[in-house]
């Protein structure tokens, strides 16, 4: 199975999303910032989103993005698919064509792993991640970071 950094940093960038939705929009940038992924990829990642219905923006100042759902309605599947990522354990990409044009013997297997894989992804959501006391935890260390690096860049 390969999952690249495409659906990781979707799934990154959305859970960051609903951690902090209390705070109204989040701008790409401070996701960026906590999740340490480039603004540009974002931007690429958060057009799909859109795209998928996932996301809203808001435009002018104090502008972002929000959920267009709540976390809960959101399961990870989505995120993955939304940016055209795949979960797929075959190596012909599920087209059965995986020695010459035909369907290799373990073929089943993978194409079966990789269905079992998407059920799993399809029943957790944001929300659900987000209840998570280590994600809470994580997500607490990663906005003090940030406003420490604020108040050290604010500093005379």
């Amino acid at each position: 199975m390969r999952l690249t950094t495409k659906g990781r940093y979707a799934v990154t960038a959305m859970l960051d999303l609903a951690m902090n939705a209390q705070a109204g929009p989040i701008c790409l940038a401070d996701i960026s910032r906590r999740q340490e992924i480039s603004l540009s990829y974002l931007e690429q990642l958060f057009a799909r989103l859109r795209r998928a219905k996932l996301v809203e923006s808001v435009r002018g100042p104090g502008g972002g993005y929000l959920l267009a759902q709540a976390p809960e309605a959101i399961s990870v599947a989505r995120v993955i698919d939304a940016v055209d990522e795949s979960v797929d354990a075959t190596r012909c990409g599920g087209l059965s064509d995986c020695q010459q044009g035909d369907t290799c013997l373990t073929h089943h297997l993978w194409y079966e792993l990789s269905e079992q894989i998407h059920g799993f992804l399809e029943g957790i959501t944001l929300g659900q991640l987000a209840e998570r006391l280590e994600v809470q935890q994580i997500a607490e260390r990663q906005r003090a970071r940030l406003d420490s690096r604020d108040i050290l860049a604010s500093a005379p």
